[in-house]
């Protein structure tokens, strides 16, 4: 009998799953009057539309990405409506993408060394779930972010440095939060410590090294051909665009989101202060909160966990530092979700959520719950009009914050219990 986790069998459904939903949203667009086609994927036609006649897509209001989106989405504009749904199909077979990078590094030394049907059974996590289906089949640009994640940690694993630094510097221009993923793979590629047989050799006295010698030591090749192709991508890419569009580039790609006060409701612990604070900016206090916001969430995603733990699994890492950097963000939406979801196939297979099942049915259901709850109140508030902010939205979404918190201190807790040696292997060969 034929294994269920074949490749043939789940990529299929995979596309199967993502075509169903495609199909279901086109007749729930056009005979419901609940709209499945997501609100931003609205803008991004737009602004794609803009884009073929000449124009910026920066004259679409609320247009907050890189034209580089609106340039990928100009055959929405084409005139058949069939073309309409291009974007959702482009996003949908990133993901399918992004699960065969998930398949590759998981058979990978570096990922295990799984079988292909092992593989299958944890890409099956993203390929397989209908939330990532259906934020990709809705419009969500998230699937793109997905692959690049993916072919990223692939590159690295593959000691593609050149094309891993290409790959941040794109993904870091696309959408900002991947930049925290270079101070993890820049310390993932330092060197090893010795290994045990060397350790056992007779002592030779040697001077204790100068602040120079550790400068040097550190500047490994690994890690400048990561950071020059990184940058070299990144500049060049925002010297191209502001080249072409100027300073409504900056303002609405990057130095808009410094100081985002996003009115409507979501999932961060700050909403119903920045709420408040859009709502009566006279009032509110001198310190900018939407600014002060990014200090615990960088402290923690870019600083603190690289430093910990990015020696011992590089892709564990990437996802505790996503599921910082999300649990801590001013917006907080269920299509940032897919951002720590790509990695999650590769924390599972020696985590204790799995080492230990009621504990992993916990955190899942707590997880599932807390969203739930906050989803019933918001439903109050946009579909029954009860004003639910002060209370209910608030209560709800620091009870998700802090299960959050409590999940993060679980992942974190497994991967700085690794010993590093598989990682230092992969590493050593980065360097001889």
């Amino acid at each position: 009998m034929s294994s269920l986790f074949s490749t043939r069998k789940i990529f299929s459904s995979a596309i199967a799953l993502r075509v169903t939903f495609l199909v279901y949203g086109l007749l729930q667009d056009e005979y419901s009057a609940v709209k499945y086609t997501d609100i931003d994927y609205f803008v991004f036609t737009d602004a794609a539309r803009y884009v073929s006649q000449g124009r910026s897509p920066y004259q679409r209001d609320t247009y907050r990405y890189t034209p580089l989106l609106a340039w990928l989405l100009i055959p929405t504009s084409w005139s058949h409506p069939l073309w309409f749904s291009f974007g959702k199909i482009l996003f949908a077979t990133s993901d399918i993408v992004a699960g065969w990078f998930i398949v590759r590094i998981l058979q990978s030394q570096s990922g295990g060394a799984m079988t292909t049907e092992r593989a299958l059974k944890y890409a099956s996590i993203w390929l397989l779930n209908p939330m990532v289906a259906t934020i990709s089949t809705r419009g969500s640009s998230e699937g793109l972010l997905g692959v690049m994640v993916a072919a990223l940690l692939w590159a690295v694993t593959r000691r593609q440095i050149v094309l891993a630094g290409v790959l941040l510097g794109i993904a870091v221009h696309f959408k900002i939060y991947p930049f925290i993923y270079g101070p993890s793979i820049i310390w993932f590629l330092g060197s090893c410590p010795l290994s045990s047989r060397s350790e056992k050799r007779p002592s030779i006295p040697v001077r204790n090294p100068s602040f120079g010698d550790t400068i040097l030591k550190f500047l490994n090749r690994s890690r400048i051909t990561l950071c020059v192709s990184s940058l070299a991508t990144f500049v060049s890419l925002n010297f191209l665009m502001y080249a072409i569009y100027s300073t409504p580039f900056l303002q609405h790609t990057f130095f808009y989101h410094l100081t985002r006060i996003d009115h409507r409701h979501n999932f961060s612990p700050y909403n119903t202060l920045l709420h408040l604070s859009s709502a009566m900016p006279d009032r509110v206090s001198s310190l900018k909160l939407e600014s002060l916001a990014f200090l615990p969430q960088l402290l923690l995603s870019a600083v603190l966990i690289p430093l910990t733990l990015a020696k011992k699994d590089l892709a564990g890492t990437m996802l505790a530092q996503t599921f910082a950097f999300v649990a801590f963000n001013k917006v907080c939406t269920s299509q940032y979700f897919l951002w720590y979801l790509i990695l999650l196939p590769f924390y599972l297979p020696n985590s204790s959520l799995l080492a230990h099942p009621s504990l992993g049915i916990t955190a899942l259901l707590l997880w599932a719950g807390a969203q739930a709850l906050y989803l019933h109140q918001a439903y109050s508030l946009e579909f029954l009009g009860r004003s639910t902010f002060i209370s209910g939205l608030f209560i709800s979404g620091l009870v998700f914050f802090a299960v959050n918190i409590w999940i993060l201190g679980i992942m974190i807790g497994d991967i700085g219990a690794k010993g590093g040696e598989e990682a230092c292997i992969l590493r050593r060969g980065f360097f001889f």
